[in-house]
Parts: C-alpha cells; structure tokens; sequence
C-alpha cells in the first residue's frame, strides 16, 4: 500500500498542538529548545516545544570528532560545569603534520594559524554532551521524543509549513500493514525548526520547495569516518591533538585526518575525505584505513614487547556526513513557518574543523526570534530576525574569515596551504577576496575510464578492518521487516549507468558495506542494497553520480547506537 493508501484506510492521524517543534534531537536542536524555555522562564509566560529525536535516544546517532569550543554552551548554559556537562579533557597540544608515506613533516607551533590552534577547547564525545543536553531540556520542561523519526513535513493551505509528521510503524518489507502497524502522527506548531544534521532528510526538501539555496554556491560536502581506540597508558598523551594533511590522498583530493587523545586512555581517530572527489575508484573507508599504517598513526595503537607497550583495542566505529561549503554555500535559513539550524543549513567552520558551536548559536538565535514573533502574536511567517541576529554575530565574522578555507583544495594541497596560510596566518581572515565553486559534488566524478584503480591492501584485523565488522560495533540496527529506507528514483540507473560508467561507485563511497553489486543466476548484474547496514551517513545521497538515490526515514529507533562517540 502506498502511503496515500495507508492514510485513507487507517486514518485521519492524531494531531498534537506546539508552539515550536524541533526536529533532531543534537546540539542544534536541543539549543533551540532550551533557549526557548529559558526565555519563557525569564518573561513569565509559557511555551510549548517539542523535540523529535530519530535514534533511540539524543545522543545515539551524533558523531563528530570532536573538539569542541565552549563559547557557545557558555552562552546558553553559563553554569554548565557545574551541572556536569562532560566537557573533560581540555586541550594541551596542538600538532599540524604533513605526511608522506613514511615520512611526517610538522609544522611549528608559532607557526600555526589561529584555526588550528585550540586552546581552550576541550575533546568531547559529542553524543555524550548532546545527552547531557537533552537532560537540560527535560529539566525545565522540553518534551523529547526519541525514537519518532519526522518523516513528512506538513504546509497549510497558504504554502507554509504547519508542523511535520513522523513515520508509520509497522510497515512491512512489502509495503503491506503488519500485525504491530501504528499510523505516523502530525505534530502541528507555529513554527517549526529543523536541526535533522547534515544532508537532512526534510531540509533537503525545503531548501528545493522553497528555493533556499537560489543564488548560493553548490554546497560541499565531506565524509568523516572514526574509530574510538583504547591504548596504553605509556603513549597516552590527555589532551594532545593531531591533524594531518597528504598521504593517502594525492594532492588533487581534499582530504585530512586527526587523533585526538581523551581521557581514560582512549583516542578518536578520524579520516575526512572531501565528497567532491573525481576518482570512482576511491574508498574514503579504505583511505582511513590505510592512513593509520603510516609510521606516526600506527605507532600510538601497535604493541611493543619489549618495552612492555600492549596493543591497542577498537572499541567503537561511526562515519557521518559533514556540510562544508560555508558562507558561499549557506541557504536562506528561513521560509513561512520554520527555520533551518546548525548542520542542516551548513554553518560548520571547516577551517577549525567544528561545528559544535555554531549549531548551539544558530539554534539560540532561531529560538530568540521565534520566541519574541509568537509573543507579537505572529504564526507560520519568516523568522526574519533570525538571519539579521546571525549577519551580527561573532559566528558570522568567523565564517567570514573562513569562506576560502575548503574552495582552495580544488587548486591542489600545495596551493590551498600556502593560500590558507597566507588567509588565515598573514592577513588573520581579512581577505578582501571571496572563491566560488559552481557545481555540486556528485558533478565532480569522472568515467572509470579516466581514471587509474586503486588497490587497497587487505584488513589485517588488528590495526586495519573490514566494513561489516566495523558496522557491527557502530551497534547498527533496524527492524528486517522493513520498507528500505534506501531507495532509487529508478532501479535500472545503478547497473546500467553507475556501474556501466563509473564502476559502480556506491559500492566504494558507502563506509557501510549497504551497496554492493552481485550476479543474478543468468550472470547480469544487479544492485543489492543492505539496508539493516546503514548508519546514516547520508553519503550515497550527496554522492550518487546520478542522483538516483534518495535516502528517506527508516523506522524510529533504528540505526547506530553511539557510545562515547
């Protein structure tokens, strides 16, 4: 039955009435709401705010390396060292390492642009901080809802947006009703903000109904895969931060990694490959893999007898989209009825490789003009007091100065360094020109024909792995009986153009093993899609050459399961 269908037999469906409601359930999201209750908490009166949350609790499905600048938590929470936000480890060194294959060049500290420098900041989990934030929000009132994923946006008769329902549960794989089916329910709001992360699902559609991005660059994209290591306690350095550029990627693809060390003895490793990349043939997974075998990544996680150092041990694995185009790429934030905050719009400073911070601004922002137009009595119009606040940010001027950081590697790595340097180091971010880009990332991949293969060397399973056992401890999950929530505009597209054109690259791009290309029993090719696979990276949706692929809500509750992520 199509959902049409579905509706007409088994509904009409619960409404419930909100003065805001948030969908997502991360930094963003929970900032928004709990600026908004404060600020009815501060002017006595009442407001009703929900946020919906798709993973099985806030927290679950967030991933980020993360460093994290408190400014904008000290903003929204001044006291939030007391009330025990885990915010742990501060930084204590910063290290810039150019790689080649066996060689690592570092750059001198005095030497540093201010982006790269941290001081004052702290290496968190980020999926722990969000459920120490949405603890906050429970406690002054904010309703959250884990596990009801937003899955339709709703618009009064006029065009604007009236709220958003979640999913249908109880769907099965056939599309037919099952025995536990559960029709979606509408949640209705004069205005309502959307914090979904990256590539959201819903804010992809307004930003096309609404023609948001009219005038914009082409946002870029990039993907961040990680792993949480334990190592020994004698090449545990708390609070030490390393970033790399170079080796693996050649010179032409934008690319960079870090290792940070947090508390407890662990370290998050992490590989960022740029999703505008041009080789089919390249694999961001096996790229992260690869890069840890270089002599000073390898060195924190291998074991050495002889001096008593014990082998490392991964203990978690995660991979998720990251909006990267910035300023030049950033849509209009607002539309009649609603508001687009953190990731979802692209407020993430490439440069300083955060993100963290702007979403808790934006959503503070979004919140502070929401607040004060329904105290005027206003409902479902433009928020413009939200984009004004943001041009008179401090956020904003630090975007500003970052605008050219990403659009400099498409110049290859030799002049994006020394045009950064230049940027960021000698003019300090008062660069009185602005680089565009004019095409999106899917545009950039060229035929396999074009292009040299790429041989990556096996997992070894103790220092380099494979996808699925990866999956495994990202503690992925979604119910078998299923619609699958990855689906295409039109099955014939993958084999015959996809794979025909550009081998098939899906099967490389995904960190999650969901696509791969098998023979039917007459020997033809065929795309088979392991949707119980997926951690919602959203990656096939940004980088499928043909755009063929549409990644839509699975039910609520499924996915990852980040622990100390």
């Amino acid at each position: 039955m199509t959902h049409d269908e579905l509706l007409a037999q088994y509904g009409p469906r619960e409404a419930m009435e909100y003065d805001v409601v948030v969908v997502g359930g991360g930094p963003a999201g929970l900032a928004t709401a709990i600026r908004l209750k404060q600020l009815a908490a501060e002017n006595n009166r009442e407001i009703s705010v929900v946020v919906l949350e798709k993973g099985s609790e806030p927290g679950a499905h967030t991933l980020s390396g993360a460093i994290m600048d408190p400014r904008a938590l000290s903003e929204l929470i001044p006291d939030w060292k007391e009330k025990g936000a885990p915010l742990n480890q501060p930084v204590t060194d910063d290290a810039m390492v150019f790689l080649g294959e066996k060689s690592g060049l570092r750059t001198p500290n005095f030497l540093l642009p201010k982006c790269f420098q941290n001081h004052g900041n702290f290496i968190v989990s980020l999926g722990n901080v969000t459920r120490w934030m949405a603890q906050q929000a429970e406690a002054i009132g904010v309703e959250i809802f884990p596990g009801f994923p937003a899955a339709e946006i709703l618009y009064n008769d006029n065009g604007s947006v009236k709220g958003v329902a979640t999913g249908n549960m109880g769907v099965g794989k056939d599309g037919e009703p099952t025995d536990s089916f559960q029709l979606g329910m509408e949640l209705h709001a004069k205005y309502t903000v959307f914090a979904e992360g990256s590539r959201g699902h819903l804010g992809r559609q307004l930003i096309s109904r609404f023609k948001l991005d009219a005038d914009k660059d082409p946002q870029t994209y990039g993907l961040g895969v990680k792993e949480l290591w334990e190592i020994d306690p004698k090449r545990h350095q708390p609070g030490f931060v390393l970033h790399t550029a170079g080796w693996p990627m050649d010179s032409d693809t934008y690319g960079g990694a870090f290792l940070y060390h947090m508390e407890n003895n662990q370290v998050v490793l992490g590989f960022i490959t740029g999703l505008d990349y041009s080789n089919p043939y390249l694999s961001p997974f096996e790229e992260f893999q690869r890069w840890k075998t270089h002599p000073n990544i390898r060195w924190y996680l291998e074991g050495d007898e002889a001096h008593g150092i014990k082998p490392a041990k991964r203990v978690s694995y995660g991979a998720r989209a990251i909006t990267a185009g910035g300023l030049s790429s950033l849509p209009k934030t607002i539309f009649p009825g609603g508001a687009l905050v953190g990731c979802d719009a692209g407020y993430l400073n490439v440069s300083r490789i955060k993100g963290s911070h702007a979403a808790i601004k934006t959503g503070m922002l979004a919140a502070e003009a929401a607040f004060n137009a329904i105290g005027e009595g206003r409902q479902h119009d433009e928020l413009e007091a939200y984009p004004q606040a943001f041009d008179k940010s401090w956020l904003h001027e630090e975007l500003h100065k970052a605008r050219n950081f990403k659009a400099w590697f498409k110049k290859g790595l030799f002049t994006a360094t020394l045009m950064n340097g230049i940027e960021q180091f000698a003019l300090a971010g008062r660069i009185p020109w602005t680089l565009h880009r004019d095409k999106p990332d899917h545009a950039y991949l060229k035929p396999a024909a074009d292009c040299k293969p790429i041989v990556y060397p096996k997992p070894d399973g103790k220092l380099t792995f494979d996808r699925l056992s990866s999956v495994f401890i990202s503690n992925t999950n979604h119910a078998e009986d299923q619609p699958a929530h990855l689906t295409l505009k039109d099955a014939s597209v993958p084999v015959n153009i996809n794979l025909a054109k550009f081998a098939g690259p899906e099967a490389r791009y995904c960190p999650a093993g969901v696509y791969e290309f098998v023979k039917t029993e007459d020997n033809k090719d065929r795309l088979q899609i392991n949707a119980q696979n997926c951690v919602h990276c959203k990656t096939c949706d940004i980088k499928d050459p043909t755009q063929n692929i549409v990644w839509v809500t699975p039910e609520g509750g499924g996915g990852p399961n980040y622990v100390n992520m």
